[in-house]
Parts: C-alpha cells; sequence; structure tokens
C-alpha cells in the first residue's frame, strides 16, 4: 500500500516524497482513512510508529477542502513544549504545497508573538493546555469554530494533572465537532475520558496496549544506590556510549547527575520543566548534533522527544508510575530501528519494577555488574511504601505551560 491508496491529496503526497516517506505505516493505514471520512478516532499507538503523521495529514486535506475563516478550525493539544514543537513543524512539512497557516503556542516564551500570529488569522491551533487558556482567558484566541479536537498523548496530560485544563477548554469548544484521541496506554481514567469525548469512535489499536516496543531490547542492572553514578559513567565511557538519554525522577536530580558526569569528562545537559524554553532546545540541539554525550531529563521530557535513531535510554531511577516507563523507553527503537533501554535499580525500588513488570506484562532480564551490586543489607531493607499521588497525578504548573 502507498500514501496514494489512501486518497492523499496530490499536494500532500508531494510532501511526503520530499521528506522520502512512501509507504504509510501501521497506524497511518488504519487511521487515514478514518479521519478522511469524518469520524471520531480512539487511537492506541507506541511512539515511533508514524502517529503525528496519521492524524496531521488527513488534517490538512479536510481543512484545505473547506473554505477557509480567520478563526482556527483544528486544535491540536498536547502535554509538553517539546511535543507541540515537533507537531508543529509536522504540520508545516505536510502543509508545505496547501494554503494554510497554524501557530504553536506554548509557554516559556512570551506571548506577544503568539498574539501577532493569532491575529493574523490561523487554521489550526497546536498548543500546551496552559498557555492556551492563557490566550483564551485574555481573549486572544476563539475556539468558537473549531471542526475537530485531536488529544495528542493524552494519556501523559492526564498523568501531569491537566484533567482540569482541558474541561475548560472542552467548555469553549462546539459540542459538534470530530474528536481524535492518541494514547499510548490506556487506563481506567483514560477510558473513562474517552467515552465522553468520542462519538461512536473507531479504536485503532497498532500494539498491545501498555506494551513496550518489540525492537527495544529491555534490561536491569541491579546496583547499589550510592554506586549508581559510578555505575552510568562506567557504562556510558566503557562502552563509548556517544548519544545516551538519561532519565531522573526529579529537576534536582537531574542537575546534579549532568554536573557530576561533566565532572567524570562526559559531556552532559539537564533538561527539565525549570529550564527555560531556549536552554531546553539549546540542550536537546546540542545532544542531537552530537556535542553533548548525555541528555538528563525528568519525566516532562518522557513525550516530545524525536531524536533520530536514539540507540540508549537508561532509567538512572524507576519512574513512580509504571506507565511512564513505557513513555521513557519509547524515546528509543523508533521507525524500526533497534534500540536498548537500560534500568539501574536500586533494592528500594523493587515496588516501582514489580509495578513495572506487571504493566508489560514480562520480567525484565536482570543483568548484575561486579562490584556495583547492592550490599545484603541493602537488599534486605523493605522497600519503602508508594509515593502518595492526587487523584489526576503530579502536578507542576510551570511543567505544564
Amino acid at each position: 500500500m502507498t500514501f496514494q491508496d489512501l486518497g492523499l491529496a496530490p499536494e500532500l503526497l508531494r510532501a511526503l516524497e520530499t521528506r522520502g516517506y512512501s509507504t504509510p505505516t501501521p497506524i497511518q493505514r488504519q487511521a487515514i482513512p478514518e479521519i478522511l471520512a469524518g469520524r471520531d478516532l480512539l487511537a492506541g499507538a507506541q511512539t515511533g510508529t508514524g502517529k503525528t503523521a496519521a492524524f496531521t495529514l488527513p488534517l490538512l486535506q479536510r481543512l484545505a477542502e473547506a473554505p477557509r475563516g480567520r478563526h482556527p478550525r483544528a486544535l491540536i493539544l498536547t502535554p509538553t513544549r517539546e511535543l507541540a514543537a515537533q507537531v508543529g513543524e509536522s504540520v508545516a512539512a505536510y502543509g508545505a504545497h496547501l494554503p494554510l497557516r497554524h501557530a504553536v503556542i506554548f509557554g516559556g516564551v512570551k506571548i506577544n508573538p503568539q498574539i501577532q500570529r493569532l491575529r493574523a488569522g490561523v487554521d489550526i491551533v497546536v498548543a500546551t493546555p496552559g498557555r492556551l487558556l492563557d490566550h483564551l482567558n485574555q481573549g486572544t484566541v476563539s475556539l468558537d469554530h473549531i471542526g475537530t479536537l485531536i488529544l495528542d498523548e493524552a494519556d501523559r496530560m492526564l498523568d501531569m494533572g491537566f484533567i482540569r485544563d482541558i474541561e475548560k477548554i472542552l467548555a469553549r469548544l462546539p459540542e459538534s465537532r470530530q474528536t481524535l484521541f492518541f494514547s499510548a496506554t490506556f487506563n481506567d481514567e483514560i477510558k473513562r475520558l474517552s467515552r465522553r469525548l468520542l462519538n461512536a469512535p473507531t479504536h485503532v489499536q497498532v500494539s498491545e496496549e501498555n506494551a513496550t516496543a518489540v525492537r527495544i531490547q529491555q534490561r536491569v542492572i541491579p546496583v547499589a544506590k550510592t554506586k549508581k553514578r559510578a555505575l552510568l559513567s562506567y557504562l556510558v565511557g566503557s562502552q563509548d556510549w556517544r548519544q545516551v538519554l538519561v532519565f531522573t525522577r526529579t529537576k534536582h536530580g537531574a542537575n546534579r547527575l549532568a554536573r557530576q558526569l561533566e565532572q567524570d569528562g562526559l559531556p552532559s545537559a539537564a533538561i527539565h520543566g525549570n529550564k527555560s524554553q531556549g536552554a531546553r532546545t539549546r540542550a536537546l540541539a546540542a545532544f542531537k548534533a552530537g556535542d553533548i554525550r548525555v541528555l538528563v531529563a525528568t519525566d516532562i521530557a518522557a513525550r516530545g522527544l524525536d531524536i533520530h535513531q536514539l540507540p540508549h535510554v537508561v532509567n538512572f531511577e524507576l519512574p513512580d508510575t509504571p506507565e511512564d516507563y513505557v513513555h521513557r523507553i519509547g524515546r528509543t527503537g523508533r521507525a524500526g530501528h533497534q534500540g536498548e533501554a537500560l534500568s539501574l535499580v536500586s533494592p528500594d525500588e523493587s515496588r516501582q519494577l514489580r509495578a513495572i513488570e506487571r504493566l508489560i506484562g514480562e520480567r525484565l532480564e536482570s543483568t548484575p555488574l561486579p562490584g556495583y551490586e547492592p550490599s545484603a543489607e541493602e537488599r534486605a531493607a523493605p522497600a519503602p511504601p508508594p509515593p502518595r499521588r492526587g487523584r489526576n497525578g503530579p502536578r507542576n504548573r510551570q511543567a505544564r505551560r
């Protein structure tokens, strides 16, 4: 099957050819015809499956076929700034030969240029919920003419505590619209929200719910808590890893680990919600260019980082929410490439490890490394109780915008 077989317009086929794409991925083959037909869609797809093009291409075609106005006709909500920027880049690339305009709005940058772009008239708004609410409250954007709503990585938005913001945005949208719901994982809250938002949706699932990508080699190294940083430095240095994404649980921990790795002679940088958007963009660009070898990130960056052929992801600390493990390691093994996901697990993280294994339905291979194993006393200590979480997951207003 080719993209032409899916009924896409010549302008979109030309843009796809420019980018070197000729064969649609499974999610694209299933989703594009349904979206073109105007149906609501509930799509389960792992990151790296081509889901952005799966909704961007048919959206652009439907908008190009309808009369234009000055108000936005489509809204794409994303959980993070990075993901919003990348979706915006896809809209621009695939719509290069169409007379459509779009705006990307998120926090961490000045609002006035966004206001000017919205006032000039756009067809598509790509936004994070917090900054979109700022515009709505200031009256600088109207959602009265939205005909298509897309929630990209909806599970992550709920994990980040966006449900109240989403409720406020939904109240400003027309009831009659097409709604597309994309999620990598499906918990009860996600299923409840999808039932509320979608009207007789088509359900598309390109991988088992909550499954990890088959091209990712997953491995656990049991390690003493005090030896994690030394082990990470040893792995990066001894195996000559040139590009590795490392996840920590906290912003402070990310900053500290990046500094320590720098002291070990490994060019590193940290990105998280407290970093300015400019700093995050510069760090990601340096990482992609190979100027830094280790990018240390919190879960705010687990979605929205698009790094071509990223070979290694390391969980320096396991996430408190097992679904976040799926999102983290989904940064590697993308678009048909092989990847490795390594978790450095100390005994006090045994509860999180068991929860992850239950979620993904498999036991992770454990390979101790001599000299870094936890002591018998550390292994015998009881695991701490799970962290207390609010109904909508952890909150971080600054990261949300």
